[in-house]
């Protein structure tokens, strides 16, 4: 009982994570019907510049654990988020009109563009984080005893998610996100900028992707410059398994792959975790391709 518990608490922390990266892919599927496989390499920069930021402005030192990190992941949602708006603004905006591969193929060039910079600035090899930075103290649940920085990780990825809810359906920006991912044409006869609106979706989406790669650095310990491709991977999995395009769904999807992969790898092999995530995408799109909770369903590229 205790082991199941242990891999529930931490494939529920990791999928938190893979749920605030799904959410970037998904938002952008949303309102462009583009993959952006750049995102995975966004979220490696976010980790990257919370290491940076973490050890050149001693935040934690100077503020305090709980407000330096919240006042660094506000920093670091804000670079990543700046880079995705650029990001858009020089790759996709000039091949809106164009066929749907082109937009493809320069993700693929942006995603390449981006791990080779991050190599070239940091260099190739792994990256640790300060260890003291988040207690490694253990609380009880029902007994059972629970990693505090597990709790920590999906607190902050619930609440996160929670306020990107609120904020698709409860602000006006949100509604305008809304009726664009609906339909571009009848979104412009309404008065609404849709080019800004495009704008603050490449904000938002990395964003969230950049504070999911300060939480793995700060869960894991260490970055490596070929880490988004991987958890890329895995978000567009979930974003898949929860339904391409929907909100909740990315939320779900990635909690549920967490919780699939964490278990796999405690019962059936470590070695077959990662193809047991891709086992997870064969078999959602063989059997239900619009996903969970999908109202959308992906188009062929």
């Amino acid at each position: 009982m205790e082991e199941f518990f242990q891999q529930l608490t931490n494939g529920l922390a990791v999928g938190g994570i893979y749920a605030l990266i799904a959410l970037g892919y998904t938002m952008v599927y949303g309102v462009l019907k583009l993959i952006n496989f750049a995102h995975g390499d966004l979220f490696t920069l976010g980790a990257y510049l919370g290491l940076t930021l973490l050890t050149s402005l001693g935040l934690s030192g100077h503020l305090g654990t709980v407000l330096g990190l919240i006042v660094l992941a506000i920093m670091v949602t804000g670079f990543v988020g700046i880079a995705g708006a650029l990001l858009e603004r020089a790759a996709y905006r000039p091949l809106r009109d164009s066929h749907r591969l082109s937009a493809v193929v320069s993700a693929l060039g942006a995603s390449i563009f981006l791990q080779n910079t991050i190599m070239l600035i940091y260099g190739a090899k792994n990256y640790v984080y300060p260890l003291d930075i988040l207690p490694r103290t253990t609380l009880h649940i029902f007994g059972l005893p629970v990693p505090l920085v597990r709790i920590l990780i999906l607190t902050a990825s619930l609440l996160l998610m929670a306020g990107l809810y609120l904020f698709i359906q409860k602000t006006r920006l949100g509604t305008a996100i809304r009726a664009a991912a609906i339909d571009q044409g009848a979104a412009k006869l309404m008065g609404i900028n849709v080019n800004q609106v495009i704008m603050i979706v490449f904000l938002v989406g990395p964003g969230l992707g950049g504070v999911a790669g300060l939480m793995v650095g700060l869960y894991y310990g260490q970055v490596n410059f070929t880490m988004g491709w991987v958890y890329g991977l895995k978000a567009f999995t979930a974003a898949i398994l929860g339904g391409i395009g929907n909100i909740p769904g990315a939320m779900v999807g990635g909690l549920l792959l967490g919780v699939i992969e964490a278990l796999g790898a405690a019962y059936i092999s470590i070695a077959w975790k990662d193809a047991i995530a891709f086992c997870v995408l064969i078999v959602i799109l063989i059997v239900r391709p619009t996903g969970i909770l999908g109202e959308r369903v992906a188009d062929k590229i």
